[in-house]
């Protein structure tokens, strides 16, 4: 795992359980003192951040710390779902390409194997079911050729756990963790089976619920109850 997303991850644990406060300043050279690397990685967690929503760019210097509320989070993911649910719905429609169905059998394979191989998940494990479920998520999306869509969906994808790629994992509930991402692995077959099929109405609730799958992690849901 690369020094960035080691950062990456890092920050946005310490992000979720508020030992970084909303609406702290956070900057590139105390970030680096404090996680003991060099600015380049800190700088691209940044980024990442921001365009997770867990960072706001600050018109002076630096970002801030956004200030999390459970109603964000919810609505935020309940827009994402109905989004991307019309997004599986208007591909379904279509048929899948050929090179669809292979971009997403490939990463249902890939997740499968990852599973297979482990009991539990680290550093290395989440990354590269991140990879796989970006690449599942981007393939319906862009499938649906649907402009606005794609731009709604990106600006929702600015705030927190709206995005496919804010993967959150609790260490500390490991089993309940790793057992979430497999119910996530097992919708993800369902969708897949839909889309196949042109089952257009199916593939749609199907995405629809799966988004909310966030809310049963343990960090958000912990999140939301305090």
């Amino acid at each position: 795992m690369s020094s960035g997303q080691q950062v990456l991850i890092k920050l946005r644990k310490m992000i979720i359980a508020g030992e970084l406060a909303g609406g702290s300043r956070i900057a590139e050279i105390p970030t680096a003192e404090l996680l003991g690397v060099s600015r380049q990685p800190v700088r691209m967690a940044f980024r990442l951040l921001e365009q997770e929503g867990l960072l706001i760019k600050n018109p002076t210097r630096g970002y801030l710390v956004r200030e999390i509320s459970d109603q964000l989070i919810q609505d935020a993911i309940e827009v994402r779902g109905v989004l991307e649910g019309l997004a599986a719905k208007t591909l379904a429609e279509k048929g899948l390409n050929d090179e669809q169905k292979s971009t997403l059998k490939s990463c249902i394979e890939e997740i499968e194997k990852l599973f297979a191989a482990h009991s539990s998940f680290g550093d290395a494990e989440i990354e590269t079911y991140d990879h796989f479920n970006v690449i599942f998520h981007d393939t319906i999306l862009q499938g649906a050729k649907n402009i606005a869509l794609m731009q709604a969906l990106a600006k929702n994808n600015q705030l927190p756990f709206a995005s496919a790629q804010a993967i959150t994992f609790d260490s500390s509930q490991a089993l309940s963790e790793y057992r979430r991402l497999h119910y996530a692995h097992l919708q993800h077959c369902s969708i897949y089976d839909a889309l196949l099929h042109r089952q257009a109405g199916r593939a749609e609730n199907l995405m629809r619920e799966h988004s909310s799958v966030a809310i049963l992690g343990e960090t958000v849901r912990h999140l939301i109850a305090d």
